[in-house]
């Protein structure tokens, strides 16, 4: 934890006064269930409190960069800025990847890079930074490793090709479209998935990626370009 909370001073000029609940927001469940003796407190209630932090500071940048944006486009830029792949991102970013706390089995299936475990890893920092510091802590430290990236228009070009397909199959009325993983290749901490679109039951596009989501965007991106 040392190195840890050199690297916050360091770099975010930021010292947490409750070492434990700082501990606590790098501590994966999978350590916390392979030492239930030592009865150690895990990080979900953390990316819990976090994730509600996270959607209020960047729902109220939006709001205030942007006044003339309507609700459902600041939405949809929220959604980019704040889903699992953005925060893993922002885990690397910032070194928390060599911090957090893992199982033995966790950590040999490649965990320590996993975009899940990164993601909600932020997510519980956040959490922990906000019952230490405050909410005006937590905007610091996302106006120092966001709002940068958002500043120079890197989630303006973020395109959500799933709302985007539904929008164009749905002009004429009412349609359902669903999205099957058909396939999964390579090891536990490097899967591929293959995911189809189906509209109304029928196929129409196909998309591969390292989570589902991605696939599910990459699957919508290939089904627009084909239909258009």
């Amino acid at each position: 934890m040392d190195k840890l909370e050199k690297l916050l001073n360091d770099r975010f000029g930021i010292v947490f006064t409750n070492k434990a609940i700082l501990e606590t927001a790098f501590t994966h469940t999978s350590y916390a269930n392979e030492h239930r003796a030592l009865n150690i407190s895990h990080n979900e209630r953390l990316e819990f409190l976090g994730d509600a932090a996270l959607q209020l500071t960047i729902s109220r940048y939006l709001y205030k960069k942007y006044p003339d944006m309507p609700e459902g486009d600041m939405s949809k830029m929220r959604s980019t800025i704040v889903r699992e792949e953005s925060l893993a991102g922002f885990s690397r970013q910032c070194g928390f990847e060599h911090h957090i706390k893992l199982g033995r089995g966790e950590e040999k299936t490649g965990g320590r890079n996993r975009p899940a475990i990164l993601g909600d890893l932020f997510e519980a920092f956040l959490g922990a930074l906000l019952l230490d510091k405050g909410i005006s802590a937590v905007e610091d430290f996302l106006n120092q490793v966001m709002i940068p990236q958002v500043e120079i228009g890197n989630y303006e070009r973020v395109k959500d090709y799933k709302t985007s397909l539904q929008e164009l199959l749905q002009v004429n009325g009412e349609v359902t479209i669903t999205y099957q993983v058909i396939n999964e290749t390579g090891p536990a901490h490097d899967k591929v998935f293959e995911i189809v679109v189906l509209v109304n039951g029928e196929k129409l596009s196909r998309g591969k990626g390292k989570s589902k989501k991605l696939a599910e965007q990459e699957a919508a991106k290939n089904a627009l370009e084909q239909l258009q």
